[in-house]
């Protein structure tokens, strides 16, 4: 990206705009600490323009768009993401310090997401009802109007793709508000979208402060729906905001989520591919597997072999081809993983590997392997949004899913095993929305994402999605 101007104002009615706010957000390259671009906040008359715009385009077209023409636009928009894939990727390398290989895979996902959601709009319909009154009975599914898409610093692209693809091609119109670590590609997606045939005002960008954008988001009368990820903490809060106007939303929260490994699984199998299940994307996931249960009979052989592989996992440049694990998002966040590792330590915990600055530079920290831990521990208990993952072992399938679900969380998890009525046994038991047999892949395009509890409400992906983005209407027509 050396050399390589891209978007830093917020994107507004098909164009980036100066904004009335002097405020600017850095942003830091977490591998190297230095600030290397500034991006230009939203004020709050932006906001309402945006709002406003969205608002003029939902109803003065968009909503009424033939299925056939918003098909045809969203399979031009995945095409063009296809071919900016690199561009995006490179970016969120640098904002975010994502490894270039995972980054490459999430830009391509964005558009895997949009082409799956050009395909739906021809398939998505209502339904006919035989009533005991005769005549005819039927549903709709209408959009919403506005929508406000809040999203992460973690996942910035894809999760940005998962809420405006569906909204759109529902027929909303969309106010996406990236986080303020990481606005840059949700620009790009703004203007590469415009690019390929978006009208003006469908898709606004807004970066800024997410407490007082994110307020003012939600409050806004103009806005039907709020689309939010991130933290437990603040989707509660949200969910307090929108309920004064009883505005619909969604919620894919925060997470701890379990790695069950029971004695007649594939052991080399289920440790060298667990490592990866919490320690991808530094630690910095929801869905990061960081309790890991193993049966006891076996749990010695499961640590040293999932030591063994925690230990070649490759720390370091997230611009390299070959690294697997890069910085952690800010210094911040590092120091919050790092508490935990020093409170573990002082009750007694036992670090097995990790634990450690590997450089000078970037806000790196070693994967983590605590031992010996207890149900009470608070890094047992709470999310760490870090590459530090605990290992317990258990003796009673019954007293392990007590404390598998003794969690406010329910949102993703593992279970390894080759006997088919305990995979579907167990599954069914643990109290989470995704869960991942003898594998840790918790998302598929196709397929509804979300957790229960306090992991969130509503879901992301699959055709769940694209429902939440409408209301559904019935209509009777008496003989």
């Amino acid at each position: 990206m050396k050399g390589k101007k891209f978007p830093t104002q917020p994107f507004i009615n098909g164009e980036f705009c100066r904004s009335r706010n002097a405020q600017k957000i850095p942003q830091i390259n977490p591998a190297t600490e230095k600030v290397f671009a500034q991006v230009t906040a939203a004020s709050e008359s932006d906001l309402n323009a945006a709002v406003e715009g969205a608002q003029e385009a939902y109803v003065g077209g968009w909503r009424d768009m033939p299925p056939g023409k918003r098909t045809e636009i969203l399979f031009k928009v995945s095409r063009a993401l296809r071919d900016h894939v690199e561009e995006i990727a490179q970016l969120e390398c640098r904002n975010v310090g994502k490894p270039i290989s995972d980054a490459r895979d999430e830009a391509g996902l964005g558009a895997r997401v949009f082409e799956y959601y050009a395909g739906a709009i021809t398939k998505f319909f209502g339904q006919t009802i035989p009533v005991s009154r005769g005549g005819f009975d039927f549903t709709l599914r209408q959009p919403m109007g506005v929508i406000a898409a809040i999203v992460p610093w973690n996942f910035p692209f894809p999760i940005a793709c998962w809420k405006v693809a569906p909204a759109l091609a529902a027929g909303n119109c969309v106010i996406l508000k990236p986080a303020s670590q990481s606005p840059l590609t949700a620009l790009i997606l703004g203007r590469i979208a415009h690019e390929a045939g978006l009208p003006p005002g469908v898709l606004q960008v807004l970066p800024g402060p997410g407490g007082k954008m994110g307020e003012a988001l939600v409050n806004h009368p103009l806005v039907r729906k709020v689309s939010f990820t991130g933290s437990t903490d603040v989707g509660s809060k949200i969910m307090a905001l929108a309920s004064r106007d009883v505005k619909r939303v969604s919620l894919e929260l925060g997470g701890k989520s379990p790695n069950i490994v029971f004695s007649d699984a594939d052991i080399e199998q289920a440790a060298a591919n667990s490592p990866m299940s919490v320690f991808a994307n530094t630690g910095q996931d929801c869905c990061a597997r960081s309790r890991v249960f193993v049966e006891r009979k076996v749990y010695d052989r499961f640590v040293e072999l999932f030591l063994a592989a925690t230990k070649k996992i490759t720390v370091g440049d997230p611009s390299k081809d070959g690294t697997q694990v890069g910085p952690l998002v800010s210094a911040a966040q590092r120091t919050v993983a790092e508490k935990f590792i020093a409170e573990a330590k002082k009750a007694g915990r036992r670090i097995a590997c990790g634990g450690g600055r590997p450089f000078a530079k970037g806000f790196y920290l070693e994967p983590t392997v605590l031992l010996d831990v207890e149900p009470d521990d608070r890094v047992w208990k709470e999310e760490v949004f870090g590459p530090v993952v605990c290992i317990r072992p258990f003796d009673d399938e019954a007293e392990m899913l007590r404390e598998v679900n003794d969690s406010p969380y329910g949102l993703s998890g593992s279970l390894w095993t080759n006997d088919l009525k305990r995979a579907l046994r167990v599954s069914r038991q643990i109290e989470s929305g995704v869960i991942s047999i003898n594998t840790h892949s918790s998302v598929h395009v196709e397929a509804p994402f979300g957790g229960f509890k306090q992991s969130g409400l509503g879901r992301d992906l699959g055709m769940a999605a694209m429902e939440g983005y409408t209301e559904l209407k019935n209509i009777y027509v008496a003989d």
